[in-house]
């Protein structure tokens, strides 16, 4: 996809979560909310290489992805707002989105829960031959999960078509990765072993998560099975609401300076004919 349509649904993205997070003290919204803000790009980059055919779960973290694959930004306002017009009737909240008639299946509060829906969805295309494929997110925490190793073995032994998007955003909550995993691990190498072909790349830039994920989706729908990225990214914000949480004690405010100079969406401020 073009550059500029990419940066655009990032500061799409971007504008509508600051405005929630500006918001969010009026005491209106009737759930938390968890933002995306500083991690556009994975969720852009991804989405701009589906179609309505491909089918896409999320996590807790979903307002980027929900949007970035089309879902409906006032069904999922009104989601938030608790209202009987949004994408879940009011009764799911931030956490609970769906939008099927483009594809974007749901997203759940439980960490790795959407991952073996997303393979038993590609099981059901690999049954019904469709040329489309399932494509989960998830972060890294999600990766200690038992459900994870499951669901990547069975994709594996049945050479499904379903893309795995690991966001590594470094933390789970408030405990880094460096203390929830062995030193010197990396997720992607991890997950080769397994016998699944994964990448690693910057989740920061739109443009080469776009690239990744064209040709992951091209191998899996050459039938070379199951696909792992791994992108590295930044989130902004605490790790639920709208404030930013760098005085606590879990990360430090340099760390958090130097992802701000990351920004995805650093070209479209310095460049003011975008």
């Amino acid at each position: 996809m073009n550059l500029s349509k990419l940066q655009a649904s990032m500061l799409r993205i971007r504008l509508v979560e600051e405005s929630i997070a500006n918001k969010y003290s009026e005491q209106k919204m009737r759930c938390p909310t968890h933002l995306s803000i500083g991690q556009e790009a994975i969720a852009v980059g991804v989405c701009s290489n589906l179609t309505n055919e491909d089918q896409v779960l999320s996590t807790h973290r979903a307002h980027a992805h929900y949007l970035a694959k089309g879902g409906c930004l006032n069904s999922m306002l009104a989601e938030i707002y608790g209202k009987v017009t949004g994408c879940s009737k009011g009764m799911g909240g931030s956490m609970h989105l769906i939008d099927k008639s483009v594809g974007f299946m749901g997203s759940t509060a439980i960490v790795g829960n959407t991952i073996p829906v997303a393979v038993g969805s590609a099981l059901a295309m690999k049954i019904q031959e469709k040329k489309s494929i399932s494509c989960v997110f998830f972060g890294d925490g999600a990766t200690e999960e038992g459900v994870f190793y499951e669901s990547i073995n069975f994709a594996i032994i049945h050479n499904l078509p379903v893309l795995f998007i690991c966001e590594n955003n470094l933390y789970s909550v408030y405990s880094g990765l460096e203390v929830r995993q062995p030193k010197g691990r990396k997720i992607f190498e991890m997950v080769r072993a397994f016998g699944i072909e994964s990448s690693h790349g910057d989740g920061n830039n739109v443009q080469q998560v776009s690239d990744y994920v064209e040709l992951a989706r091209d191998k899996i729908l050459s039938g070379n099975g199951p696909q792992f990225l791994e992108f590295d990214t930044y989130r902004w914000r605490e790790h639920c609401g709208p404030n930013y949480d760098n005085d606590i004690g879990y990360r430090e405010e340099e760390e958090f300076l130097e992802w701000k100079k990351k920004d995805p969406l650093k070209d479209i401020f310095e460049n003011k004919d975008l």
